[in-house]
């Protein structure tokens, strides 16, 4: 089970005014949650111009702490640039992956906000009527069905998603096709649509990167 799960905030520095998920089992969208949340500081005007959320709107809500247990219990949490989400939910344990990190990987080139990958993947995504981008539980089912997208082009489930989903501090350059017919692909897709063209290449080309040798020994193992 992965629990796609999106915050809005007062700011780029946190307090958190609407938090959200849904939980992704066998494919499937299940379980959508969301609550506005009383802010612990005021809410910046640029960011209310981002999500629309006022301070009427949240007056008198509960705290996080009072509505985090209803998200927490995940052993897998997925955001759309999760390194913000999980910064101003620290009381989230389990693993983290990101949705942005990942389309890096499998599609160099485009533009990589929510929105902008919904429209350029042409994702099917039905959020429920009366919310807008930049709510939590809309961006949720934006998140979760890039998700879905992701698992069905790469063929990765949890394992292969940690791969797509690794620290900036890799390499990332070593996991994607510098030359050749899949040139931009990265080689977690190849490795499961053609083996035979990473063979060729470890067999035939004798000036590779290092670290791009590796990868593709580390992925014919399937070890990704």
């Amino acid at each position: 089970m992965f629990r796609v799960i999106d915050t809005e905030t007062c700011g780029l520095e946190g307090g958190i005014v609407e938090i959200a998920s849904i939980d992704v089992i066998d494919g499937k969208m299940m379980n959508p949650m969301s609550d506005l949340v009383c802010p612990d500081r005021p809410i910046s005007s640029r960011a209310m111009a981002i999500h629309r959320i006022t301070p009427a709107m949240v007056a008198g809500k509960p705290y996080i702490e009072d509505v985090i247990g209803r998200y927490q219990g995940s052993p897998c949490y997925v955001a759309h640039n999760a390194s913000f989400d999980r910064r101003v939910l620290p009381e989230m344990g389990g693993e983290w992956l990101c949705t942005m990190k990942m389309a890096r990987q499998l599609w160099p080139g485009r533009k990589y906000g929510n929105q902008a990958l919904r429209h350029s993947l042409q994702l099917d995504v039905t959020p429920p009527a009366g919310l807008h981008a930049h709510r939590a539980l809309y961006d949720c089912y934006v998140t979760a069905a890039l998700l879905l997208r992701i698992m069905e082009e790469s063929g990765q489930q949890l394992t292969g998603l940690r791969t797509l989903a690794q620290p900036a501090s890799r390499d990332v350059a070593a996991d994607i096709f510098p030359f050749g017919k899949y040139r931009g692909q990265p080689v977690a897709l190849i490795a499961r649509k053609d083996p035979g063209y990473l063979r060729w290449m470890l067999d035939n080309l004798t000036d590779l990167r290092p670290a791009f040798r590796q990868t593709l020994q580390r992925y014919l193992k399937g070890q990704p």
